[in-house]
């Protein structure tokens, strides 16, 4: 509250010349009651991608997701943000046989999997040690 963000007329795009071509709207504001007390909020729009893709190392035929470690930081929220979501899993499991609570996304924000199994390379995922040097 109170800052450009939310008052608008941040540069979103600049002109050849240098002055901003379109300068960003005001933000709208809402007021919310949390224990008796009123404050106002500046509200922001989602992000929202045309596809998600992700990696799950765990699902079942209804597009329930079980990720694996650090994967279950922002893939679930990058799935929530795509229009349509594409899972490549290592393994794919009959209905009922994940936990309820082992589900780290449900279904209905997948509309595809695709099986991609379990000797998929992970360029990403090195493990890496270093000497013990002089001790």
């Amino acid at each position: 509250m109170g800052t450009q963000v939310a008052e608008g007329g941040l540069p979103r795009r600049y002109a050849s010349d240098g002055t901003i071509a379109e300068a960003s709207p005001a933000k709208p504001v809402q007021t919310f009651s949390m224990h008796g007390v009123e404050r106002q909020f500046v509200l922001e729009e989602s992000i929202t991608t045309d596809f998600a893709l992700v990696h799950a190392a765990v699902a079942d035929r209804h597009g329930n997701l079980v990720f694996s470690r650090s994967a279950r930081n922002f893939s679930p929220l990058a799935a929530m943000a795509g229009r349509v979501c594409i899972a490549q899993v290592e393994r794919l499991v009959e209905p009922g046989e994940l936990d309820p609570d082992a589900v780290h996304l449900p279904g209905v924000f997948v509309d595809r999997v695709v099986v991609v199994g379990e000797n998929v390379e992970k360029r990403i995922e090195r493990r890496t040690v270093r000497s013990n040097e002089g001790g």
